[in-house]
């Protein structure tokens, strides 16, 4: 049996360039897994395997890889930072049991580190914070704790205070052990020794030592009445209350260093062992019937109980589909037969492996606890549950955002169209984000992602891995449309060709709902003059024309349809005459209900250095950008703001011209807004013409 208290399986999440990676590579590193530090700027980090990734410096897939520290093991998953690939630290984060957050020591809290903390929280993960790139110009500890506190609404619980900062910078106060940790100036991890702290420090790391008391013995009530009688606890004792505290999401831990000049990354990892919690001590995953309701069954984490595995990933390389899986409960060995509750079918393990990147090692069995990536299956996506075939359930499963953002490809040699299929078949499993839809009029492969970034990264990989080249269209927007006005209306279908006829009258209500409130459908038919038998295939009818919208065919939003009456004719109506008539009615009345054309807001959140600012806001006016705020930091300034898919294309680009390189933006989807008249006006034209 494996002891599980010795098990850490942690995510390593930020925004993009706040140090994950290198960070990363500095605990394999230290841990034994590798013995030359790869650095990311080279190309050349363990995790980053990708050649996309090695060419443009950034994390794009989570990468598993597995270590051992202090005797425990570490499961660790690296995952990316930019905006476009945020499901992959979505569906990370779903099986993880605890998080270091990365921050830079000056870009502070940045827009991803946002998204990924309130990911985190809705996960309800564990998380420590390691304030990274102290040795950076601007570099500020004191500031991106305040921001932590401000900006994402956490409590940081500073367990290390930094000694010099910028050039200066050396090592750290250790407010546990009260003694500073300082390295020397060969880059090694291990030269480092532990002195008295520096005078100049002594006040500080007394103040912050006592904070650091007081919080902790908040989590114990015993504890906390013995020291507010004068009795400091001693190390065990606090050390007990931080990771109470910790795994109740109370607070996190808080620690600083630079992970490129390996400085404080011992720390962190003796902080993983002693306060992250290990698979037993995070709440069991509620298990859900066939509709995603719960049933009040929990996947405990022992190897004892039936098999419950959560797949989290799909990959495909050289040797097959890895289906990266994280086992609650059970066990699973080579050669078994597993349920998939999804697909009903079962299916059998050929290989069980444990990754370090994009190398693995076999093993023969797996156990509550473990992440492993099993070769072999067939049918599983992301998010289906692997259980014992003779003990079924379904764990809860994961909701990923719909596409904003797509792009027509065709192949540019005829011949490939059947290898092109089958490559974007494979990507779609491996990215739940990512869609595939064949336009029926012009017989174009549509692409649909999160971001022009996304995008590329799709058509690079068509290109290098599955060697099919492409040529792309413009990038299009995902519009929608919906209704403005109430309005009653009627329709009858009727038709007559010899023999039984068609026949079904409806008298309806469309009104328009809220924003992000979808479709409803309600009878109001009383006295039977709309059999009740009927009713769904009127609410069918509706259902399926909403797909296409009146103005531009894009799919409509946000309605409610009220069935008041009709009339049936005892021979000649049937289900599909009544699902006819719906369809009908709704070609015939949501042009007269103020039919709206909808466009994708995105949030943006924009660092420029000062100096460009006020080109910076003019081109986000131009572009219909509405400010939200403006913050300035040590260097730059901040600008948030809302703005319109249509008019961000190609951003990047004239941002770095007007900041002479220096500028970088994140966006991601906020909500969908009515669109101007002119705009609208483009965009339904533009459709006609394509319908023509």
């Amino acid at each position: 049996m494996t002891d599980l208290s010795k098990y850490r399986n942690i995510g390593i999440f930020a925004h993009v360039d706040a140090g994950k990676t290198t960070s990363t590579e500095r605990i394999l590193k230290l841990t034994g897994k590798i013995h030359k530090t790869g650095e990311v700027h080279d190309g050349a980090a363990t995790t980053d395997f990708m050649e996309q990734e090695q060419e443009r410096g950034i994390t794009i897939q989570s990468a598993a890889t597995t270590c051992f520290w202090n005797d425990h093991r570490l499961n660790i998953i690296d995952t990316p930072g930019h905006v476009d690939f945020t499901i992959e630290v979505y569906r990370s984060l779903k099986v993880l049991d605890g998080g270091v957050g990365v921050f830079c020591g000056s870009g502070g809290v940045e827009p991803q580190s946002e998204t990924n903390w309130r990911y985190a929280n809705e996960s309800a993960v564990s998380r420590l914070i390691f304030v990274n790139k102290l040795d950076r110009i601007g570099a500020d500890f004191y500031r991106v704790v305040n921001q932590v506190k401000e900006v994402l609404g956490a409590k940081p619980l500073v367990m290390v205070l930094p000694i010099g900062i910028e050039d200066d910078f050396k090592g750290v106060v250790d407010l546990m052990t009260m003694k500073a940790h300082i390295w020397d100036d060969s880059g090694q991890p291990e030269n480092f020794t532990i002195e008295e702290i520096p005078d100049d420090l002594k006040e500080k790391a007394e103040q912050y030592r006592e904070e650091m008391i007081e919080t902790a013995v908040e989590a114990d009530d015993d504890i906390m009445e013995a020291y507010l009688e004068g009795n400091v606890p001693d190390e065990e004792t606090l050390k007990k209350c931080i990771r109470k505290g910790t795994i109740n999401l109370d607070f996190f831990p808080t620690y600083c260093g630079s992970a490129f000049k390996n400085k404080g990354i011992q720390l962190v990892l003796n902080a993983v062992v002693d306060f992250l919690p290990n698979p037993t001590e995070v709440p069991p995953q509620p298990e859900v019937d066939m509709e995603g309701n719960e049933t009040g069954e929990k996947a405990i984490v022992t190897a004892d109980a039936p098999l419950r595995a959560l797949a989290f990933k799909i990959m495909d390389d050289q040797y097959g589909s890895l289906t990266f899986t994280r086992v609650y409960s059970g066990s699973v060995k080579k050669g078994d037969t597993v349920l998939n509750t999804f697909t009903g079918k079962t299916e059998r393990i050929g290989r069980i492996v444990e990754m370090h990147a994009d190398s693995r090692e076999d093993r023969d069995s797996a156990e509550a606890g473990d992440i492993v990536a099993l070769v072999g299956l067939k049918n599983v996506q992301t998010g289906h549950t692997l259980c014992d075939p003779k003990n079924p359930a379904t764990l809860e499963p994961m909701t990923f955002p719909d596409p904003v953002i797509s792009v027509a490809i065709t192949p540019k040699d005829k011949g490939q169209a059947d290898k092109l299929g089958e490559a974007l078949g494979r990507m779609i499993k491996e990215d739940p984000s990512f869609h595939v839809e064949t336009d029926p009029d012009s017989g174009e492969t549509i692409l649909k992602g999160m971001g022009e970034l996304h995008l590329d990264i799709k058509v690079d990989i068509l290109k290098r891995t599955h060697k099919v080249e492409v040529e792309q269209g413009a990038p299009q927007v995902a519009y929608r449309e919906t209704i403005t006005k109430k309005i009653e209306d009627s329709y009858t279908h009727k038709k007559q060709s010899g023999g039984s006829g068609q026949y079904g009258k409806i008298d309806y209500t469309i009104e328009p709902l809220e924003a992000g409130s979808g479709f409803e459908f309600e009878s109001k038919v009383v006295g039977g003059n709309v059999p009740k038998e009927f009713w769904p295939a009127i609410e069918k009818g509706f259902r399926l024309s909403m797909e296409k919208g009146v103005l531009a065919g894009y799919p409509c939003l946000d309605f409610k349809i009220t069935l008041n009456d009709g009339g049936f004719h005892p021979v000649d109506s049937s289900a599909v005459a009544f699902e006819i008539a719906a369809k009908s009615a709704y070609r015939a009345s949501m042009p007269k209900a103020g039919a709206q054309l909808l466009e994708p807001i995105m949030k943006l959140d924009v660092f420029t250095p000062e100096d460009h600012v006020g080109d910076v806001i003019g081109d986000l006016n131009r572009r219909r950008g509405m400010i939200k705020t403006q913050d300035t930091t040590p260097t730059g300034v901040r600008v948030k703001a809302d703005a319109p898919l249509s008019a961000m294309f190609g951003y990047i680009g004239d941002l770095r011209t007007m900041t002479s390189g220096r500028g970088q933006f994140s966006m991601e989807f906020s909500h969908y807004a009515a669109c101007p008249k002119n705009i609208a006006d483009e965009v339904i034209a533009a459709a006609a013409e394509r319908d023509k």
